[in-house]
């Protein structure tokens, strides 16, 4: 469960009390953090809640309806699309939620082996048809993270036979021409804008543009700079850009020496700096303390942890 809403979840529960037996709409979103308009819209589009009601037609929700709305936001919160999550909570009550969960991750696995199948043949085609579906069946998040990146992994580890690398390239070059598509689509040059740059060496293309996509967001676009881009000279692109924030990705391991070119760079910025991608977190007890925050390499919480310091340093 991502950190962020783990606080008001406890706080949640600890507001229960044995004697609450039901819970207005109101009481629900307070609690919940789920506003009234989205709770009514689980029950008649998709028939996840079922309150009861008064006579004069209010909604009253149980404890087991409050605890239904958490089972909900978890799904939602890895991935799941509302419009699925019906499914899996029926199978958690038959069988129990380990065996739901190994179901979803069937489903993934059997889209893998659907796009390696195409990639094996270098069918361009067949590989669009499928991504174009698996896009319309599960949300952005869960699409790159955990169906095509996994795979895009699977397929650079496993080189060593015959074709296997020209294998990778061919799915690789897919990949960053539909990310760099999507990513264009989700920002819009009105909205405020982020800078996201890598470190050198430090992570392949791919890795960078599906960091973008997943950080971008209804309220920000995202901007790359190009895989290459000195370090020495970031202060003078913000300088120029002057962006609402700037962004450095890393996938390896953070040198010793990292945290402090971070906070060096951070003195020299008219903007917040952040760090992102598997070296945030190991590098994330370094930098406690200091003005760089550290986004983790899991979509959501990249996302909702831009938002969270971003508002910071808007407030301050």
């Amino acid at each position: 469960m991502p950190e962020t809403l783990a606080p008001q979840r406890e706080v949640a529960a600890a507001s229960l009390r044995p004697a609450d037996d039901l819970f207005p709409i109101r009481e629900v979103a307070r609690l919940t953090g789920v506003n009234p308009v989205t709770l009514r819209a689980w029950e008649r589009r998709y028939g996840l809640i079922q309150p009861t009601r008064t006579e004069s037609g209010h909604r009253l929700y149980s404890s087991t309806d409050i605890d239904t709305v958490h089972r909900i936001l978890d799904w939602i919160e890895r991935g799941v699309a509302v419009s699925k999550v019906g499914k899996i909570l029926s199978r958690e009550n038959r069988h129990g939620a380990s065996s739901s969960g190994v179901a979803v991750e069937d489903e993934w696995a059997q889209w893998q082996t659907q796009l390696r199948m195409a990639v094996n043949a270098f069918d361009d085609r067949q590989l669009d048809r499928i991504y174009a579906q698996v896009l319309s069946a599960y949300p952005l998040v869960v699409v790159f993270q955990d169906i095509l990146m996994p795979l895009w992994q699977q397929l650079l580890r496993h080189q060593g036979s015959f074709g296997q690398a020209s294998e990778w390239l061919f799915f690789d070059s897919f990949m960053r021409a539909r990310t760099a598509q999507r990513l264009q689509m989700a920002s819009p040059p009105s909205l405020p804008r982020v800078l996201l740059a890598a470190i050198a060496g430090e992570c392949r293309e791919l890795e960078l543009l599906v960091a973008g996509l997943l950080i971008a967001g209804e309220k920000l676009t995202v901007k790359i700079l190009g895989v290459g881009q000195p370090f020495d000279e970031l202060t003078l692109v913000c300088e120029k850009t002057r962006p609402e924030a700037l962004v450095l990705f890393s996938n390896r391991a953070p040198t010793s020496e990292l945290p402090l070119r971070l906070k060096r760079l951070a003195l020299t910025l008219d903007c917040p700096l952040l760090f992102a991608g598997d070296a945030s977190e190991l590098a994330e007890e370094k930098l406690a303390g200091s003005p760089i925050g550290c986004l983790g390499n899991e979509g959501r919480l990249m996302q909702s942890r831009l938002q969270q310091f971003l508002c910071g340093s808007l407030d301050t």
